[in-house]
């Protein structure tokens, strides 16, 4: 009896597996894309230029302060003018110093702590931050250090903006074709990061606001049809 039970369960696990498979190898096909070529020069730095004109970058520069939780459960204030964030993730607050990381105090409920785990803590913290943050800021990261713009012709003619970084952030050589409306406001991005293994993967840029310190930033995005919350969004000035 026992042997029949575990034969069967493990007809069972096998074929879940086989299903996971075919799923996963059916995305892949249907969805996953190349990344497409472009074309460097003039013409890319203008549009990139008229999406950052879009979301009013000039007053991105000018801001002090950002606030945003994502996903409900990472907490981010960016102190823009010390380049300091504060990021809470459960009990801890590490108040990362985005130039110099590994210097960064760690608090538990308001207590400083040190540890043999403080650098995974950190690390954990900077990971995040590079990530939730850019879902927040990315269209005014078009002229980082080590990008490279290129023009895209899309399916329907229309023209995209393919972003590379080649350095920062916790995965460089991510790329992002911008897709955008009249206005050269952003709608969404096809995304070719390391973090996916499907090429191509498209992400809503949606719920613009005017935040207080005049910088257009998006507090709703969705991928696969899933959402990704973005909350308690704000940008002001001392």
């Amino acid at each position: 009896m026992k042997r029949k039970l575990f034969k069967l369960l493990k007809i069972l696990v096998l074929s879940i597996i086989a299903l996971i498979l075919i799923v996963f190898a059916t995305l892949y096909f249907s969805i996953n894309e190349k990344l497409p070529e472009g074309v460097a020069g003039l013409e890319a730095d203008n549009f990139a230029l008229s999406i950052q004109k879009a979301v009013h970058h000039d007053n991105y520069l000018n801001t002090d302060y950002i606030q945003w939780t994502f996903r409900n459960k990472n907490h981010y204030v960016w102190n823009r003018n010390t380049n300091i964030a504060a990021v809470t993730i459960d009990d801890i607050l590490v108040k990362l110093n985005l130039n110099d990381p590994y210097s960064s105090p760690i608090y538990n409920n308001g207590m400083v702590v040190t540890s043999k785990k403080d650098k995974k803590i950190i690390k954990k913290a900077l990971d995040n931050f590079n990530n939730d943050s850019f879902w927040v800021v990315a269209p005014h990261k078009l002229f980082d250090k080590g990008v490279t713009r290129k023009i895209v012709t899309l399916e329907d003619n229309s023209k995209g903006l393919l972003i590379t970084y080649s350095s920062g952030g916790t995965t460089p050589g991510d790329s992002y074709l911008w897709k955008v409306d009249e206005n050269y406001r952003p709608t969404s991005y096809q995304m070719w990061v390391s973090i996916l293994p499907i090429g191509g993967v498209e992400a809503t840029w949606e719920g613009w606001i005017t935040t207080k310190s005049g910088a257009h930033l998006s507090q709703h995005h969705k991928l696969l049809g899933f959402g990704i919350p973005i909350s308690n969004l704000r940008a002001w000035n001392e």
